[in-house]
């Protein structure tokens, strides 16, 4: 028999206490901390897990792998460890961890706190759904910060999501996950790949513009968003101007043309993903709006002087 929602719900919830919490402590800089390793079976890629309770006080501690908490019911606590602060997710919200990133969550009322989280191996992240997120220079430096800095303790926060189709998939998940068969992994990542589409577009929301900020700005910014396909004619869409008023804007107030911003754009997003992704040329290429890779090996090397392989050899 099939559990709906809420017997999953349940389900995951009973099961919370028995995942593998094995803690360890490795040594960080000069004292040691506890870091919890995969709490998923050693064959999955993503899981889902349920805390329900009137408390929730949690180590302080580190893990190995990319989370998405969301707060299914009720309002909870989070301490982080970089930035010494205590925020508030309530109902309905998001805090998104990176891997080693040190936290803790806590909470305590008179009804049940229900945080439903989505645990995903960053190597599975890496060469799953890295290109949901390539066009938000933000978000992509959120992600890649832990292949820089093994330390890095970024974290999340998104507010306010009233959005219900996240609620929704994020029940899905779980009644997918309590049920799991050797059909689940298969059908978790397109879930989550649609769950961190939501979350990306809902962040990129969150980016209030400043009211003040110089119409050039605003462009060159949706340039860098839309790196792999924009366009003189889709900025003349977007944001009301003549193409050839917005190449004269450019040239003017940035110094460079449209074509100059646009390539030095690509190539640095170029740099980013081959420095601190396992990523082929091949699969970079699309990603900043190459389609030849040979057009790609071209620009690359009349950018950097070098060729990708070459320039990898020096920075890797």
């Amino acid at each position: 028999m099939t559990l709906n929602l809420q017997q999953s719900l349940d389900k995951l919830a009973e099961e919370f206490p028995q995942l593998p919490w094995n803690f360890q402590e490795q040594a960080i800089g000069h004292h040691k901390e506890l870091v919890s390793q995969w709490l998923g079976q050693p064959d999955e890629d993503i899981m889902v897990c349920v805390f329900r309770g009137k408390e929730i006080h949690e180590r302080f501690h580190r893990q190995d792998f990319f989370f998405i908490n969301y707060a299914y019911q009720g309002n909870y606590g989070a301490q982080s460890y970089h930035f010494d602060t205590h925020i508030t997710i309530r109902q309905d919200e998001c805090y998104i961890g990176q891997p080693f990133s040190g936290y803790a969550l806590y909470g305590a009322g008179n009804e049940d706190i229900v945080i439903v989280g989505v645990l995903i191996k960053k190597e599975v992240f890496y060469r799953n759904f890295l290109q949901t997120i390539s066009e938000d220079r933000h978000l992509l430096h959120f992600f890649l910060e832990p292949k820089i800095n093994k330390l890095s303790d970024e974290f999340i926060h998104l507010k306010q999501l009233q959005n219900p189709s996240i609620r929704s998939l994020i029940g899905l998940m779980v009644v997918e996950y309590a049920n799991r068969n050797q059909c689940t992994q298969n059908l978790l990542k397109p879930m989550t790949l649609a769950l961190i589409m939501m979350l990306a577009r809902q962040f990129k929301q969150s980016q209030a513009e400043a009211p003040d900020e110089p119409v050039v700005d605003k462009i060159i910014r949706f340039m860098d968003e839309h790196v792999d396909q924009v366009t003189l004619s889709m900025l003349a869409s977007q944001f009301g101007y003549h193409p050839a008023y917005i190449s004269s804007q450019l040239s003017k107030q940035a110094g460079k043309t449209f074509s100059q911003i646009l390539l030095g754009q690509r190539m640095e997003r170029a740099a980013l993903l081959m420095r601190n992704t396992d990523l082929p040329i091949e699969e970079i290429a699309p990603l900043i709006g190459y389609s030849d890779k040979s057009n790609f090996h071209k620009a690359f090397r009349e950018y950097y002087g070098l060729t990708p392989r070459q320039w990898l050899k020096e920075h890797s």
